[in-house]
């Protein structure tokens, strides 16, 4: 089993079907020219510059991201962090579910919106997040620091001047929760915010005031205090039990990861013999229906040597399918089967149709419908062959549940 250097080890043995790895190094970034505010500035040890700077320094190449109005600016200065890639996402609840499947296979995410109709939106992802141990850093773009104790209603919010609301929500569901309004405290709090994380593993929330981040302060330009971090593995004993055989598909050279969404599908996974090596992801003790999708976003991101193999129920793909698209425009090589039971509860879609309608002929991506053994091993054929450097989505109809 492999292993990633990772804030604390397990605290338990509910994650023994987890890989992490060791030696993931972060892919070329695309060229990006950022802003002219961020070029002609005096200092680059903004605070924008801080965070971006801490993200890499704790091994995060990729922040899974909505813009708004209250992170325009800091998003910039993320991206202009060499080492940082910012992923869009369709919606705030992927972005979160997505850190959440970076954190498993890197040992920790990031996810970046806007402040309480992003956060509150977010805020699902990263109680799953808690409830799996894993540390995400969820960064809000907060409000502007002239408009506290000013009484001002701010769009994007309920209608009430107190700015507290989406921090108290979050207290429940983070280990640490950071507010930065002054330049003064604010190094202190994001490190403390970060090392707390990698610590308990679990969430840390950091809101950052929109009119800070491209301001400099001496403390920006101090040397990075080292993270305590130690090796995280895995329980060999209960990984050897669950991998005695291969399923033939599976069994590659670059051994793949299976992620099973909540429910029917990850009720039928349990039974599937798995090849030596071979990652199984799940989210047991949250089940949030449409978590894989996004999980699966964020997993094959951080590990693109791996294939990530998902299987999702119809149900839980209704919930969060825009992402596919983001798969797509990332190039990820996943191959996706959604059990198609034509439930009784939700309207059956022609998911085939939708992914291809998504695809629009732009990227690689192929889809198939497969209602017999026969078409499905032949789906498969292709996945592997023809189509392995392509994002594959098989629907497979299956007997009404």
């Amino acid at each position: 089993m492999e292993a990633i250097l990772s804030p604390s080890p397990l605290q338990d043995s509910s994650h023994s079907n987890r890989c992490y790895n060791t030696h993931i190094a972060c892919p070329p970034k695309p060229p990006h020219s950022p802003s002219p505010s961020i070029l002609s500035s005096s200092s680059k040890y903004t605070l924008g510059y801080h965070l971006a700077h801490r993200l890499v320094q704790i091994g995060i190449c990729d922040v899974f991201s909505v813009p708004g109005d209250f992170n325009l600016t800091l998003l910039d200065h993320l991206i202009a962090e060499p080492g940082l890639n910012n992923v869009g996402c369709c919606n705030e609840l992927n972005a979160g579910y997505a850190a959440d499947g970076y954190a498993r296979a890197r040992g920790v995410g990031a996810c970046v919106v806007t402040f309480t109709v992003g956060g509150l939106s977010i805020i699902n992802a990263i109680a799953g997040a808690y409830s799996e141990n894993l540390p995400v850093i969820c960064i809000v773009g907060g409000p502007n620091t002239n408009d506290y104790g000013t009484n001002r209603i701010l769009h994007h919010t309920i209608g009430l001047p107190d700015f507290t609301q989406e921090l108290r929500c979050f207290q429940t569901v983070t280990c640490y929760q950071a507010v930065v309004k002054n330049l003064e405290d604010a190094r202190e709090q994001i490190d403390k915010a970060i090392s707390t994380a990698l610590e308990e593993s679990k969430p840390a929330y950091i809101s950052i005031s929109c009119n800070l981040a491209s301001i400099p302060h001496p403390t920006f330009s101090r040397e990075p205090i080292p993270f305590a971090i130690s090796a995280r593995l895995s329980n060999r004993s209960g990984l050897e039990e669950a991998v005695e055989a291969t399923a033939a598909f599976l069994n590659k050279a670059v051994k793949p990861v299976l992620v099973a969404e909540t429910g029917e599908s990850w009720f039928n996974c349990q039974k599937l013999k798995l090849p030596r090596g071979c990652c199984y992801e799940f989210q047991m003790q949250y089940g949030s229906i449409g978590w894989s999708v996004g999980a699966t976003l964020g997993y094959a991101q951080s590990m693109p040597d791996k294939r990530v193999i998902a299987c999702i129920s119809d149900g839980s793909f209704q919930v969060t399918a825009q992402d596919v698209s983001t798969m797509i425009r990332c190039r990820q090589k996943s191959i996706i089967f959604l059990i198609n039971n034509k439930g009784d509860v939700i309207k059956n879609w022609n998911y085939t149709g939708l992914v291809d309608a998504i695809h629009n002929g732009e990227g690689n991506c192929w889809a198939a419908k497969v209602s017999c053994e026969r078409e499905l091993v032949e789906a498969i054929a292709t996945a592997r062959g023809e189509k392995a450097d392509s994002l594959c989505f098989i629907e497979v109809m299956v007997h009404k549940g």
